[in-house]
């Protein structure tokens, strides 16, 4: 059984937090409540009491019950401590190591990591005052736990709802049993397609979402490893804390990464890099009835990475439409690769511009495995699992 300690600071997001004590309490978690005075504006301390099966501390000087140093108590038991809704004000008192009640005076003395959830409005959010707290938190080890958009309470819809119950149960479980595999690791990760200029107006690209690859960065970092995301042209969000440069031209990402590389322990080039640019481009927009276009074929960034690897890993993908596994082995074995993931783009349901993929792995070893359909996250997973068993 885990002790969570969960804090509630004053917002209206607070009635949600009911559903995270009552779904940690269900497995089989002691779960103990700190409210401040205007946490309890918004949720009555009896609901969370009875949710908990604990008594619910608010006041710092309450001496209704047995005599301890409270605050210490608590700190001492935690094995992850959670703090939802974290508002702005809080934030800042924790980001300034300023103690003046219960919830910050317990958190300033505990040693279990800190789940951080911020909800407010989008405006206070965003405010450089906030983004610049959060930053330091984050640097201090305390984990974050990006809201969500949406409507607001306010009537604003934007950046800044508390994350679902389950989004914040799944991250104190992530705190609980954290993954250190790849600690002191350091990756290099490309992302998304590449844009190759045609003229003032028009370029050559390809369907590449990027989805693929930011999730492999998110897998590598959760479990310790140090990131460097090299990112092309991408339809999804970034998170903030992955160490991201942004290339448009597979010569951009070329050149990115000849430069990290070095400075790697393991490559992962999930990208969809461009086979071929235009000879030549033109500075404005190129007009006529007919236009024709001589291609140049692109460097292959993934065996100039194999022809310098020496004992470093490189892992690659292997994105086709016909003959799988005969291609993906032969971009193994060419390339200088330890790693290969196959997934067949021809499907409608997995593979660029959707949310799910069904790949292979190869290893260089004669290894193979063949999964499922699975969610992008999920095969993200599975990927920073077998590249695991690289070292």
């Amino acid at each position: 059984m885990s002790e969570i300690l969960v804090g509630l600071s004053g917002g209206i997001a607070c009635y949600k937090v009911c559903s995270v004590v009552s779904g940690l309490v269900k497995a089989g978690d002691n779960v103990n409540v700190i409210m401040t005075d205007k946490a309890t504006q918004f949720v009555s301390p009896l609901t969370l009491e009875t949710l908990s099966r604990n008594r619910v501390v608010v006041d710092m000087f309450d001496r209704d019950r047995p005599w301890e140093v409270e605050h210490i108590s608590l700190a001492k038991r935690a094995d992850v401590c959670v703090i939802a809704p974290a508002t702005a004000d809080i934030i800042a008192k924790l980001a300034a190591g300023i103690a003046d009640d219960m919830l910050t005076t317990t958190i300033l003395a505990t040693k279990a990591p800190v789940i951080v959830c911020p909800s407010m409005n989008s405006n206070m959010y965003d405010n450089v005052a906030t983004q610049s707290n959060i930053a330091l938190l984050k640097q201090r080890g305390y984990v974050i736990c990006e809201p969500d958009d949406g409507y607001l309470a306010c009537g604003d819809s934007g950046r800044g709802r508390l994350p679902e119950p389950e989004s914040i149960i799944s991250a104190v479980r992530e705190a609980l049993h954290k993954d250190l595999t790849f600690a002191g690791k350091r990756f290099l990760i490309t992302a998304g397609g590449t844009r190759e200029s045609i003229d003032g107006v028009r370029y050559i690209t390809n369907r590449s979402s990027g989805k693929m690859g930011v999730e492999i960065a998110k897998a590598l970092l959760k479990r310790g490893a140090d990131v460097k995301l090299i990112a092309g042209t991408v339809s999804v969000e970034i998170p903030k804390d992955i160490d991201c440069v942004r290339v448009t031209s597979a010569s951009n990402m070329y050149e990115e990464c000849l430069k990290y590389y070095p400075e790697c322990d393991c490559a992962v080039m999930a990208a969809a890099v461009g086979d071929y640019s235009v000879e030549s481009n033109y500075p404005d927009k190129i007009k006529g009835d007919e236009i024709t276009l001589k291609l140049k074929k692109n460097k292959d960034i993934a065996k100039a990475l194999g022809q310098v690897k020496g004992n470093k890993r490189l892992v690659i993908f292997c994105a086709e439409t016909q003959s799988l596994i005969d291609s993906a082995a032969d971009k193994l074995r060419n390339k200088g690769a330890d790693m290969v993931i196959a997934n067949d783009v021809s499907r409608p349901d997995s593979g660029f511009e959707v949310d799910y993929n069904t790949i292979s792995v190869l290893k260089s070893d004669g290894y193979r495995s063949d999964y499922p359909k699975m969610a992008k996250r999920d095969v993200a997973e599975v990927i920073a699992q077998e590249i695991a068993s690289l070292w």
